[in-house]
């Protein structure tokens, strides 16, 4: 049951904090786009989105400070596939135009055509390197 309360708690807050940036300053908050457009376009004008990121690693810090047991795993995959399977995600999250959070939490929520494709398709493809790494093992 405790692995079922985490993940479900963290969405909740996500969705809680997500629906509070879009009714209280009108932005959507997909994190792949924040970040990206902190990194590539420093600007004044980006202040609330380093206030989002510093948010986020102050929350994380601080869950961490409380719970370190959260944070207790471990990877036990080849160092190379874990590279080559973050660089994918980055290239994917690229290609859609954003990560989960801004297309399955914010996109679909208010019924974006192009959210909901690009979900469908994280999850298809989810779901189609799952099964090619199950059957290859």
């Amino acid at each position: 049951m405790e692995n079922i309360l985490y993940p479900l708690g963290g969405g909740i807050l996500i969705g809680i904090s997500s629906t509070i940036l879009l009714a209280g300053i009108g932005r959507i908050s997909g994190i792949s786009g924040i970040l990206s457009s902190v990194i590539s376009r420093p600007a004044k004008e980006h202040f609330w989105k380093y206030n989002f990121l510093l948010g986020l690693l102050i929350g994380g810090g601080m869950t961490y400070v409380s719970s370190p047991q959260l944070f207790n795993y471990s990877v036990n995959d080849n160092l190379i596939k874990v590279i080559i399977a973050g660089l994918l995600v980055g290239f994917g999250t690229r290609l859609g135009n954003g990560c989960t959070s801004g297309h399955g939490v914010c996109g679909m929520s208010r019924m974006a055509k192009r959210s909901i494709i690009a979900t469908i398709t994280f999850i298809l493809v989810g779901m189609i390197t799952v099964t090619i790494e199950g059957l290859i093992k």
